[in-house]
């Protein structure tokens, strides 16, 4: 089923969308918070780390559909080419003004350590979990998924 669905949402539907969303929001700022603790350099602003991911997941896009991607202006880019955490890179041939991204190195390495810590943290909170929250947790990865899927219209 898609968003694009002729069903009507129930009441009991829409009060677990808003369970989800405020147990997925409160999860991912928990995290992110207990991360900053002990990170070793200045975190990036929000819309710095939305288009690293975006250039990690599509390398090679273009400066203008990164940003078009984000709604952010084109100089973003600009700023996290400075920082040293972007590269952008002019194709061998065609259109000599286009510029494509991709992370650097620096930027690489930030991303890897970010993903292992956060990784860190949530298992040890896992690990705190009783055998059924646990159980119920991994089962519900699946299912997470495909609402993703339904969303993006998948």
């Amino acid at each position: 089923m898609s968003v694009t669905s002729t069903a009507v949402p129930t009441a009991r539907d829409k009060e677990l969308a808003d369970a989800l969303l405020a147990g997925a929001r409160r999860l991912r700022r928990t995290t992110r918070r207990r991360v900053r603790r002990d990170w070793p350099v200045p975190p990036l602003p929000p819309a710095q780390v939305e288009l690293l991911q975006v250039v990690a997941d599509r390398p090679g896009v273009g400066v203008t559909d990164a940003a078009a991607a984000l709604s952010l202006a084109t100089n973003t880019v600009s700023t996290l080419a400075v920082a040293g955490l972007v590269d952008r890179r002019r194709p061998g041939s065609g259109d000599r003004r286009a510029v494509h991204l991709a992370l650097t190195p620096a930027a690489e390495e930030r991303i890897a350590m970010w993903r292992d810590r956060r990784a860190e943290l949530v298992a040890a909170a896992l690990g705190s979990l009783g055998g059924q929250d646990r159980a119920r947790l991994e089962a519900a990865v699946p299912a997470l998924g495909r609402l993703a899927d339904a969303l993006e219209g998948a």
